[in-house]
């Protein structure tokens, strides 16, 4: 019980969430006959491979191995701004190969404890931790899931589908190790010991051995099996990792998907896009960015899949939209709620507006000015 308590009231103090549940009660109203369809429109296994995650991550974070490996991170590193850029750089690579979310799921627990440490910022750090998962992950197919969508929809080769969006992620890459190095200061570091961490080497195996099984199995569109196997054993073994656990962020992205797919669906909404000149290749650009911004890029995505095939331009305006408005990228919601800072959201506009600004432009340029054959 003391666990719905938490849970209910840390809602209550999220503003994000009380947004998404005023929007479900004015469709509620606006579409009653919908509601009992509701449930139908929240994408379950994303939700099931979400949990999975979270689980697997808050288990490595109560073993005490993050705070123990971020231990051995602060003592190889010399500076505050050499392991920002260190930790925005594996956030980045990682999410090349393992998608932005499972990417932010290994990286932002080991910046916590690296943060604890040192007093680094950690919202901030997270933030750029969120920016660098949104370029890493745009360059290759399997980047992140509007990436794996339109790679089945163009038919390209995985070489061609990377060689296309080198140019932007070379770019992108650049110019944010730049913000990261001139953001962060060149201290020494301070070890800040809160408390003493002791080593759970049992629940490191068992998190240890779960975890590729279950990315596995999600792969084979097994996540709610795999979930519901990894929730019984940690409730068997350890159920303070369930206790623990963001339950709210489960019903913060179950929320997102109703509110966002009702309000693609609207009549209103289908008869602008048509009146976009989407067939214009400069302004599917400019839309896709637009609408990432509103309902994020992977719906994004799907929804301008229906009116150009144009994938190298949609693939570059989803990408570039997921920086801007947090809801532009799911992976900027997932950062933003592991900080635990309720305020984190003004600081990820304060960076992620700008880097919009910029990445839209860069976007323009390599694909209008600078094309290639």
């Amino acid at each position: 019980m003391s666990v719905i308590v938490r849970v209910l009231r840390d809602l209550k103090r999220d503003r994000f969430f009380l947004v998404l549940l005023a929007g479900l009660a004015g469709f509620a109203i606006y579409q009653p006959a919908r509601i009992p369809s509701f449930g139908a429109l929240i994408d379950w296994p994303t939700i099931s491979a979400l949990a999975g995650l979270l689980l697997l991550t808050k288990g490595l974070e109560v073993s005490g191995a993050l705070h123990a490996l971020g231990r051995r991170l602060v003592e190889s590193m010399a500076t505050e701004r050499a392991a920002a850029l260190f930790l925005v750089s594996t956030a980045a690579l990682l999410s090349t190969a393992l998608t932005n979310d499972v990417a932010l799921f290994v990286v932002v627990p080991l910046t916590i404890g690296v943060c604890r440490l040192t007093g680094m910022p950690l919202t901030k750090t997270v933030v750029f931790e969120a920016l660098a998962v949104n370029v890493g992950s745009a360059l290759t197919p399997i980047g992140n899931p509007q990436n794996i969508f339109l790679w089945q929809l163009a038919d390209v080769p995985f070489g061609d589908f990377i060689w296309h969006q080198l140019p932007l992620v070379a770019s992108l890459m650049v110019a944010l190790l730049a913000l990261t190095a001139f953001a962060f200061r060149a201290r020494s570091f301070d070890v800040i010991e809160h408390e003493v961490s002791t080593l759970d080497r049992r629940l490191l195996g068992v998190c240890l051995a779960l975890y590729v099984p279950f990315l596995v199995a999600t792969d084979m569109h097994h996540a709610g099996v795999a979930t519901a196997a990894v929730l019984l054993l940690f409730l068997v073994l350890r159920p303070r990792v369930v206790a623990e656990l963001d339950w709210g962020l489960l019903l913060v992205f179950a929320l997102m998907f109703i509110d966002l797919r009702l309000l693609a669906g609207l009549d209103a909404v289908s008869a602008l896009m048509l009146k976009l000149g989407l067939q214009k290749p400069a302004n599917l650009y400019w839309v896709g960015i637009g609408v990432s911004q509103l309902v994020s890029n992977v719906p994004a995505t799907i929804a301008l899949a229906e009116f150009s095939r144009d994938w190298r331009v949609i693939a570059y305006s989803v990408n570039v939209g997921g920086f801007g408005w947090m809801v532009g990228s799911l992976a900027n919601l997932i950062a933003l709620r592991m900080t635990g800072d309720r305020n984190a959201w003004k600081t990820f506009h304060l960076y992620a507006i700008p880097a919009l600004a910029v990445a839209a432009g860069i976007g323009y340029v390599l694909l209008f000015l600078l094309p290639r054959s």
